[in-house]
């Protein structure tokens, strides 16, 4: 079936699932048996080496595994996916894939933390060379793409600060510049953004955040052109980053709700940014959606929505940070994202907790940021959440 003209929610639910269904089931059965049989010893060959279609053993793929794929691919308008363990495990494969001793990669200073390490601490022990340019300076990053490097790697928007990236001119660099361009689409999803429509060469995502959205499933994916993912591929099943036939049902079922989850939690989030603009204890609200972003006019371009995941810094720091979250009575302190449930905390324990002060300071992180990730709670809960942990806070103060 082709889903050219079926629009994303319907995609959501239907598209990739079909092949899978077995004995008049509704739902792709989990798949666990590691290793799968063939009398027919040609067969068994020819499935081995990829000339025809079928499974031999788990590392290399599996049918509830594959069914998540599919779905993800036709999600983000892509010839190909392939799946990993974790988002980590699809953004350390994917570079490893293709980077080697001596090659230079340019990304931008907000990547995720875990993202972040990799560029400042393993690349370079591989001889790699690794630029890293200002957020947002998009002058900045052609010119150094244009000195030659074999990777472009983006993050937009950014995991915690949500900046932007312009993704169509970044994407335009790097083919000038004969650079793959890959982009980490977590935050955005494929439901607000499809950055392959713009001229990118991958997009990543942890599946783990929107598209499980349960907070009950690790899992990554890349997808691309074929070509460029067969390659993923071969590194991914020697290197063994698998992922799980579970994760992959349990990602499969969330994902049939992940536009209506996205829809809920961007206007969640427009609306407790624009709350959070009137408090007096709020020093800056870092929201895309917001007039008041640098680059809203990109994010609205670029973008179908906003997104659910905004960041706000408190006056007072650590401090404040301690006292308010606490206070929370309809969001979990954890470091997930992209969940049902709205979840809150510092970078200094959740995106950046691999990060020193300094490190993160560097990349414009005060330790009084808070990130929010909303959830598909009413609104009106939300806030007047927000607005008792707020209280709390300044009557706390006012004793003191």
């Amino acid at each position: 079936m082709t889903y050219e003209n079926i629009k994303v929610g319907t995609k959501a639910v239907w598209a990739g699932e079909k092949e899978y269904l077995v004995h008049g089931a509704t739902q792709v059965p989990v798949v666990l048996s590691v290793a799968y049989g063939y009398d027919d010893m040609d067969e068994w060959y020819d499935v081995a080496i990829g000339k025809k279609k079928g499974h031999i053993y788990g590392r290399n793929t599996n049918p509830t595994v594959q069914a998540f794929e599919d779905k993800l691919k036709i999600l983000e308008g892509a010839e190909a996916a392939t799946s990993f363990s974790t988002g980590m495990a699809a953004i350390s494969n994917t570079l490893s894939t293709f980077l080697l001793p001596g090659d230079r990669i340019v990304s931008i200073k907000d990547t995720y933390g875990g993202t972040n390490k990799i560029f400042t601490e393993f690349l370079p022990r591989q001889q790699i060379d690794v630029v890293l340019c200002e957020t947002g300076n998009h002058e900045a990053i052609e010119a150094e793409v244009a000195k030659g490097c074999k990777i472009l790697y983006l993050e937009t928007p950014t995991n915690p600060t949500v900046k932007i990236t312009d993704i169509e001119r970044m994407a335009k660099a790097g083919r000038n510049a004969g650079a793959l361009v890959i982009v980490d689409n977590t935050f955005g999803t494929p439901i607000n953004q499809n950055p392959l429509s713009l001229g990118v060469d991958l997009v990543i995502h942890s599946a783990t955040k929107y598209l499980g959205g349960h907070a009950d499933a690790l899992g990554g994916v890349v997808c691309g052109s074929l070509e460029l993912v067969e390659k993923i591929y071969h590194f991914r099943e020697i290197n063994g980053a698998t992922m799980d036939p579970m994760a992959a049902y349990l990602t499969l079922r969330g994902m049939k709700t992940l536009h209506l989850r996205v829809r809920e939690q961007c206007k969640n989030a427009m609306a407790l940014a624009k709350y959070l603009q009137t408090k007096e204890m709020v020093e800056g609200v870092y929201y895309p959606g917001l007039e008041t972003h640098p680059h809203h006019d990109i994010a609205k371009k670029q973008m179908n929505d906003f997104g659910g995941m905004l960041s706000f810094s408190v006056k007072g720091g650590v401090d404040t940070v301690r006292d308010l979250l606490p206070k929370l009575q309809f969001a979990n302190r954890a470091a997930n994202l992209g969940a049902v449930e709205t979840t809150v905390g510092p970078a200094r324990t959740t995106s950046h907790v691999e990060c020193t002060p300094e490190e993160r300071a560097a990349m414009g992180i005060p330790e009084g940021l808070i990130r929010v990730s909303c959830g598909i709670e009413d609104i009106e809960d939300l806030i007047a959440d927000f607005e008792q942990a707020f209280n709390h806070v300044e009557s706390a103060l006012q004793v003191k």
